[in-house]
């Protein structure tokens, strides 16, 4: 079962390298990666459960913040719909995305960073993701709101970027645009 204790820290370099692609289909260690992480979000957001071993709650993990540089993540959320996407991830890329963007009103928060980072982080408003899911399926979702953030920051750990690196402000925002998402 993966804990907190599991969990890599900002300051660490494997947050900063980009994640490889794994192979397909998904070998077991990798299936075994997609739901141990998948449990580890589930868990998180279980009170007795997340009490009991000193779990953080959280709505996604990537493999890079357990120190593994693959292309895996995780997601337990529910969108505003009430439409839950709970699944493990293989090689997610977005084929599309809108030039319109939405943000967290509260900002965001992570796993990896044990601190409060205010600000507003831009994220694209939709977008569209494929990949394959930790049961070896194909997937291709639409996402908007808050489930296509969610997406978007386990797709930044992918790519070695922290979501505080996009918070406007921080530094001159012409230097860092949105994410220019291979298409």
């Amino acid at each position: 079962m993966i804990t907190m204790d599991d969990i890599v820290r900002e300051g660490n370099p494997i947050l900063r390298k980009v994640a490889k692609p794994v192979e397909l289909p998904l070998t077991d260690e990798d299936k075994k990666t997609l739901v141990d992480m998948l449990e580890f979000i589930k868990n998180s957001q279980d009170p007795e459960v997340a009490e009991k071993y000193g779990l953080r709650p959280g709505v996604g993990l990537a493999a890079p913040q357990i120190g593994i540089s693959k292309r895996l993540f995780a997601i337990h959320a529910t969108d505003e719909n009430g439409n839950l996407y709970s699944m493990g991830i293989a090689n997610p890329k977005v084929v599309s995305h809108s030039v319109e963007t939405n943000e967290l009103e509260n900002g965001e928060g992570c796993l990896s960073v044990d601190r409060d980072v205010p600000g507003l982080v831009p994220r694209r408003a939709r977008l569209t993701i494929t990949g394959v899911d930790h049961e070896g399926n194909d997937v291709r979702m639409r996402l908007r709101g808050y489930i296509a953030i969610v997406f978007q920051h386990e797709l930044d750990h992918l790519d070695g970027i922290m979501f505080y690196d996009r918070i406007e402000g921080l530094e001159d925002p012409f230097k860092k645009p949105l994410p220019g998402f291979a298409l």
